[in-house]
């Protein structure tokens, strides 16, 4: 039974391949993006089958969630799996300067509120809010015969167990979008709403190509005992199985998913 899918931050990379993995699983997928619909749109247009759409929002801004997910919502008939994706990872560069994120010690206070505000509030608040709504509406419209009321699969990070000394507010994000999953997946367990998460370690993507191809390359790649980084469609895989009936019962569970580069 074709289910609704929506997924977050789908104009590229895990995303993408996340809405790759469930339209050929047969699905139906909004991606939602921020601002790249034309990148979107081309994702879309490559997923097999049909009624697939893009709808652009700005989950940093609560204003504009409820619309978001009215129109997925409207375009998919009912959302049953939502996939949080979308998150932003650095702020941009100081000007004048090559830092990239915001570590302590090199970044004035001003910058560090602005680092921490902004990404607490996609990554975090932004997806506590979509999640709201869209688990809202898993709750006040019926599933199709044959599909189970709803899956909710969060994109976290290792970030949030191992560290993040140039991006903390990253790391402490995800931190809190795992701690958020566990919390649903106890409250909506009831409902027959399964919550999990997922914890990737480094994922090559065409915003991590040129970075891997450099110097610290190697160095990132020896992290994992295997000597490499995981794929976006091996990462879109796994949220696609943990959006599964069959995975029902790990509702409440964070996946690490990072080659063995990180243990706990």
């Amino acid at each position: 039974m074709s289910r609704g899918v929506l997924v977050t931050g789908a104009s590229r990379g895990v995303g993408a391949a996340a809405a790759m993995a469930f339209a050929q699983g047969g699905d139906r997928v909004v991606l939602h993006c921020r601002g790249a619909v034309e990148r979107a749109e081309e994702v879309r247009a490559g997923l097999p089958g049909a009624g697939h759409a893009v709808v652009a929002a700005d989950i940093g801004d609560p204003a504009e969630i409820p619309s978001l997910v009215d129109e997925s919502a409207r375009l998919l008939g009912r959302i049953d799996v939502l996939v949080n994706n979308a998150a932003m990872y650095v702020d941009e560069p100081v000007a004048g300067s090559r830092r990239v994120g915001h570590p302590l010690a090199e970044t004035s206070y001003e910058e560090w509120v602005t680092a921490w505000r902004r990404t607490l509030a996609v990554n975090l608040e932004g997806t506590a809010h979509v999640t709201w709504c869209v688990a809202r509406q898993m709750l006040d419209i019926e599933p199709a015969e044959g599909v189970r009321r709803g899956a909710i699969v969060n994109v976290g990070s290792r970030g949030a167990y191992r560290g993040e000394p140039d991006v903390p507010a990253y790391g402490a994000s995800k931190a809190g979008l795992h701690a958020l999953g566990q919390s649903l997946a106890v409250s909506l367990a009831p409902h027959d709403i399964t919550v999990t998460s997922i914890a990737p370690g480094f994922i090559a993507t065409d915003l991590t190509a040129d970075f891997l191809k450099g110097a610290g390359g190697d160095a990132i790649r020896a992290q994992s005992p295997f000597n490499r980084t995981a794929t976006a469609e091996e990462v879109a895989a796994a949220i696609h199985w943990l959006a599964s009936s069959p995975a029902g019962w790990s509702s409440g569970a964070v996946l690490d998913f990072n080659g063995a580069s990180y243990l706990r």
